[in-house]
């Protein structure tokens, strides 16, 4: 060990690892290095010893994190060691102390730094990027591979990494783009892990030795034969027309049946039981995973009610002044909307929730306390297991199904390690434990498979954005940015699948012409034949889609035209009917106005609503300032428009669009075609059609796999040359495909955003203009937001001016999506209006309070939003230039930033 390397080690109060020692040791060597180790391995060691490297050589090191919570927390790690004066932060929301040697910055900024050639990067002489296997990210995963394909040969790269199976191939990629870059894996975690399932009350062992706890496998087998055997037992209705069940049939007949399906149910342990027990054995603190933040809510609760408590005198009088210390700026009236009461009962008694719905400052306050050993269970969403530092000598895993943003489905074997990876302290503690609680259908040989595992490979999520494109264009030129993003990982990994990919292309091939030749028929070329089927069902459902896409795009267009006063028909179920519109609008999915029917109704319609595009037949005057809450208003104006019916009947004409003569009249020719066909006349055809059937699936297996096999060979390149593409046409980039980048491309650059694009077109369009700080912050909120499930109440925009400007993006929009569809690029979601009021009512002045009462939101949720349509105001404002929209953005973020958005401690 060298002496730096010993000076180093001095400074903590455990020896290195070998692991860390080999990664240091390629530091000083003046290699790069990329480690992958289990969560509370240790790994940031070898990221601190870059600092140290980098302190002890006169250069710089920048130390990256995922998101701005690691930031802050890295930060005063570093500055407890190396004081304040040589470590600095850059967060986007934060600038301390920015030219210091040492400056820890979210990966995003180190990109937006490189971008802009910031003179801050001169003497950079190492990268640690924690958290590196975020690459895969599918929202931002691009960041971390832009970075390492951007930063200078001289830079060394410290890539920090959770275990995962592929190691050797990312190692491979880094050593090819950045050249010497060495793999340290370990398996190995400094403080062992246990496994167990808590089963009602008990505490069982998950493993007996190297075998799975037979125990728990016969738990498992009499629970599923007590299952199978109820389901066997008939079922009827009783007299009153109920479902009746009988017990009396099966293994088990009667109170015996019940007492065993009451014993299946007694085996999933109550939450207070589980902490009682853990308590008992000295488990405690704990983190209960629970994949809901609504769960983890509502277990806080039941965990309190129960009369559990976890903490002495003087750990309350601790817990309080903690609390109190995080939540002084807040205004008592705030803290009442919060529900601070609830809060602190439950948080002095040791129990707390985790989540990103939570206050930061209510969230910040439980890090702390459950760092220093004073909150003893906290039940958490799985984004604690990616967030900051905060380990327990216990893991509690209630369920192993989460929903993934479309189904519930099993956690991977590499959720389950990351999770679990949170228990057992280093240095306090001598083993950790992770507990799955027992659920019904529970297989123990499931679970001793995910325990086993330790590794998930890591794929890489990268794709060219226009944001991108028009920065490594200005930067590099297209011709070295486009051989640069063919060094990416994304292009690395594509490359080497496409083996695999051509050996299935074969195989399905030789399979099809087996199929083929079992369908032959003595009629004639049966093959041609079940080919021209297959014709005619493609253009039909051709035809059918386009008529589909022409009335909802004949719909959107007239409700987009419509007016107050005009006399639409409206859809029903059994029949259609007349109503006027009496106010324009914008839902969800498009243009949604408001209509009174004859019968007195008010209705909000959206483009769902009409089978086909509606009809407007004529127009009536409705009053200047009428009220639909009125029933005499209602009454008048729905009395007035029965007349107008009465005296200009409409006619109520069907506008089915019709689909395309030339499709149609194709579908014809070949239909009259299939019919003269000698095989059309087989008696054996529909015998010969399944083989030809199969046949034609494999052909189409093959099709698929081999435009896969396209698009893996440059196909990022090919996507980066269809962005520029797009540029070109819109005149972001040169048209002569040359390496300008025009005004427009240059406000562009400074929009980072997944509507970057769209946010780019709108400026240009004028659509921001002449909007208050409110109205301005309402409309930008839509290219940011994304809603999670249903909201109670439907979205709404907060007055007419921000409706026309919605409207107009949303115009905006579409023009993008069916430019991107011209150069066979995917589009990205529409704008999502459901913070615009909130937002809104909050840049107007309104207390929290009352912006907490109107909307679905929590309070976490709230001001992380919030901080986020600042900071794309704050991009807005750079890339617009000097004049009254950058004087409008600023207007708008300071009236963002205050009380709890102020407040709040940096976060992602």
């Amino acid at each position: 060990m060298t002496a730096l390397l010993a000076e180093f080690g001095a400074g903590y109060d455990f020896e290195l690892d070998d692991y860390q020692l080999t990664a240091c040791g390629h530091l000083i060597d003046g290699r790069g290095v990329l480690v992958a180790a289990p969560t509370g391995a240790g790994k940031t060691v070898v990221g601190e010893f870059a600092v140290h490297l980098a302190l002890s050589q006169g250069r710089k090191c920048f130390y990256t994190t995922p998101i701005k919570a690691l930031s802050n927390q890295k930060y005063h790690d570093l500055v407890d060691r190396y004081g304040s004066d040589a470590v600095g932060l850059l967060t986007g929301d934060s600038t301390i102390n920015g030219e210091a040697p040492v400056v820890v910055m979210t990966t995003e900024v180190l990109r937006n730094m490189i971008y802009a050639g910031s003179s801050t990067l001169a003497n950079l002489g190492f990268v640690v990027m924690d958290e590196v296997h975020y690459l895969a990210d599918r929202f931002r995963g691009a960041v971390w591979e832009e970075v390492i394909i951007s930063l200078a040969p001289s830079v060394q790269l410290v890539a920090l990494s959770a275990t995962v199976s592929n190691a050797e191939e990312f190692g491979d990629w880094l050593s090819e783009v950045r050249g010497g870059v060495e793999v340290v894996v370990t398996e190995r975690r400094p403080v062992p892990l246990y496994q167990h399932v808590m089963v009602g009350r008990r505490l069982l062992e998950l493993f007996a030795g190297e075998d799975v706890n037979p125990e728990l496998i016969r738990m498992a087998k009499d629970e599923a034969r007590n299952q199978r055997d109820d389901s066997r037992r008939p079922r009827g209705r009783s007299g009153n027309g109920r479902r009746a069940t009988s017990y009396g049939s099966g293994r088990y007949g009667g109170a015996a049946a019940k007492q065993h399906l009451e014993a299946s149910r007694h085996l999933v342990p109550r939450r207070d039981a589980t902490v009682e027990r853990l308590a008992a054995e000295g488990l405690l603190p704990a983190i209960f995973f629970i994949f809901s933040r609504q769960g983890c809510d509502v277990a806080v609760v039941q965990l309190a009610a129960s009369g559990i408590r976890l903490t002495n005198a003087v750990e309350r009088h601790q817990l309080v002044e903690i609390a109190e210390r995080h939540v002084g700026s807040l205004s008592p009236s705030d803290l009442d909307a919060l529900g601070y009461d609830r809060f602190l009962a439950a948080f002095t008694d040791g129990i707390a929730a985790h989540h990103a719905g939570l206050l930061p400052a209510f969230k910040e306050a439980v890090e702390e306390a459950f760092s220093a050993g004073l909150v003893k269970v906290v039940f958490a969403t799985e984004t604690l297991a990616l967030g900051i530092n905060m380990p327990a000598r216990s893991v509690v895993l209630e369920r192993l199904v989460k929903y993934n943003g479309e189904t519930h489905a099993d956690i991977t074997a590499g959720e389950f390690t990351q999770l679990t990876g949170r228990a057992g302290r280093r240095g306090i503690d001598v083993e950790g434990h992770a507990v799955v609680c027992w659920q019904p259908g529970l297989d123990p040989r499931a679970v001793a498979a995910l325990a086993s595992r330790r590794t998930y490979p890591l794929r890489s999520s990268f794709q060219p954005t226009y944001n991108m494109a028009v920065n490594l264009v200005a930067t590099v030129g297209r011709e070295r940015a486009r051989g640069l993003l063919e060094q990416s990982f994304a292009q690395f990994q594509s490359d080497r699948s496409v083996v695999g990919l051509a050996r299935t292309i074969s195989l399905a091939k030789d399979k099809a012409r087996a199929q083929w030749t079992q369908a032959t028929c003595d009629q004639g070329d049966a093959e041609a034949y079940f080919r021209l089927r297959s014709q005619i069902s493609a253009a039909e459902a051709e035809a059918a889609r386009l008529r589909r896409a022409d009335r909802r795009s004949e719909t959107i267009e007239v409700l987009q035209g419509l007016q107050v006063g005009d006399i639409i028909d409206i859809p029903g179920r059994r029949h259609r009917g007349w109503g006027v519109v009496i106010s324009e609008g914008l839902g969800p999915d498009g243009p949604s106005p408001v209509v009174l029917t004859v019968d007195r109704q008010t209705k909000r319609l959206g483009v769902t609503d009409f089978p086909e595009p509606p009809v407007v037949a004529s127009h009536m005057k409705v009053p200047k300032h009428f009220d639909p809450r009125s029933t005499a208003f209602r009454r008048n104006l729905s009395s007035a428009l029965e007349a107008k019916l009465r005296r200009e009947p409409p006619e109520l004409a069907g506008r089915s669009a019709q689909a395309d003569a030339e499709s149609m009249a194709r579908v014809g020719e070949l239909r009259e075609e299939m019919r003269r066909h000698p095989v059309h006349r087989c008696p054996d055809r529909e015998e010969h059609a399944r083989y030809a059937e199969t046949a034609l699936r494999l052909e189409r297996d093959a099709e698929a796999a081999q435009r896969q096999v396209e698009r893996r060979t440059n196909t990022i390149a090919v996507r980066f040359d269809r962005v520029c593409s797009v540029l070109e046409s819109l005149g972001y980039l040169s048209p002569d495909g040359g390496d300008r980048v025009t005004e427009q491309g240059r406000m562009l650059s400074r929009l980072y955003s997944e509507l970057d694009l769209v946010t780019a077109e709108a400026v240009r369009d004028g659509v921001f203009a002449d909007l208050d700080p409110a109205q301005l912050a309402a409309v930008v909120s839509s290219l940011v937001f994304e809603a999670r499930g249903d909201r109670r109440n439907p979205a709404r925009l907060p007055d007419r001016r921000s409706e026309i400007a919605q409207q107009r993006l949303r115009t905006i929009w579409r023009q993008v999506c069916l430019t991107e569809r011209d150069h066979r690029l995917p589009s990205h979601a529409e704008p999502e209006i459901g913070f615009a009021e909130s937002i809104h009512a909050w840049v107007s002045g309104a207390e929290l309070a009352e912006v907490m009462y109107e909307s679905d939101l929590t309070a976490g949720d709230f001001v992380r939003w919030a901080r986020q349509v600042a900071d794309a105001l704050g991009q807005l404002a750079e890339a617009s230039g000097p004049g009254v929209l950058r004087t409008t953005c600023r207007s708008a973020i300071t009236a963002i930033r205050r009380g709890v958005v102020e407040a709040a401690p940096l976060e992602d």
